[in-house]
């Protein structure tokens, strides 16, 4: 295999190595937010009818599992190449800067969907949620690990150090990923933080992805659809021109 692929094969093999921390991990930190959760608040909680509290959890912490792991793939090896010094070896290789974008992005997807679908096995054990529309699903699953695997790109060639990439992902990544509709719906929420949430481009994402379990959502489908893809289409370009400039990797 030549170019992306074999790009993409090195990012792909560089988490599956220590997939115990980079796929079981995270399943398992799930696992424990639904244990949590599920315990605390089954029977309290309103949600979609005569859905319970449980089964509406699970596919939120499925897209959460998926949204922060394809983040931290691209992010991860960007920044740990730049502080060994071994991104050099890729400066000097034919990629174009498109090369790049795939690479990263598509592994970023592989990692995503695998702890996603690890998260959904094992929640799985404790409720079944349906699969009224399994496209649904998947495209929203694709595309919210793409996005976030542009974002992570974007924070990878940004970031100098590994505090600075703790700082982007502590305070953008998990405060707009845990207040996006996980562990609730926006309509159990006064309507001045409703309209907030709908500010919130992971609640879409969330939403839409739900809607492939249940039919249900608190926005229709296509509107998460277009806003998702729009964000994707914009954070997208941006890693790509930040590629092609060769922002803080072409000293």
């Amino acid at each position: 295999m030549t170019g992306w692929q074999t790009l993409f094969y090195k990012e792909v093999l560089r988490f599956w190595k220590v997939g115990f921390q980079t796929v079981a991990a995270p399943v398992i930190t799930a696992l424990l937010y639904l244990a949590v959760f599920a315990h605390v608040l089954e029977g309290r909680a309103q949600v979609y009818g005569d859905v319970s509290y449980t089964a509406f959890l699970v596919p939120g912490l499925v897209m959460m599992s998926v949204l922060q792991n394809a983040f931290a793939n691209s992010s991860s090896s960007l920044i740990q190449s730049k502080i060994m010094g071994n991104l050099v070896f890729l400066l000097l290789t034919p990629l174009s800067h498109r090369a790049w974008f795939v690479a990263y992005v598509g592994s970023s997807i592989v990692r995503g969907l695998a702890v996603g679908l690890g998260v959904l096995i094992v929640a799985g054990l404790f409720a079944q949620p349906s699969l009224v529309a399994p496209l649904w699903i998947l495209v929203f699953g694709v595309l919210g690990a793409a996005l976030l695997g542009a974002l992570g790109l974007i924070a990878g060639l940004w970031a100098e150090k590994f505090d600075q990439m703790a700082a982007f992902q502590n305070f953008i990544i998990m405060p707009m990923t845990f207040l996006s509709g996980v562990f609730y719906s926006i309509h159990s929420l006064p309507e001045f933080w409703q309209g907030v949430s709908h500010l919130n481009p992971f609640f879409y994402m969330i939403d839409g992805f739900r809607y492939g379990f249940f039919g249900q959502s608190d926005v229709s489908p296509w509107i998460s659809l277009g806003l998702v893809g729009g964000a994707l289409l914009a954070v997208s370009a941006l890693a790509l021109h930040l590629l092609k400039t060769g922002y803080k990797v072409r000293h």
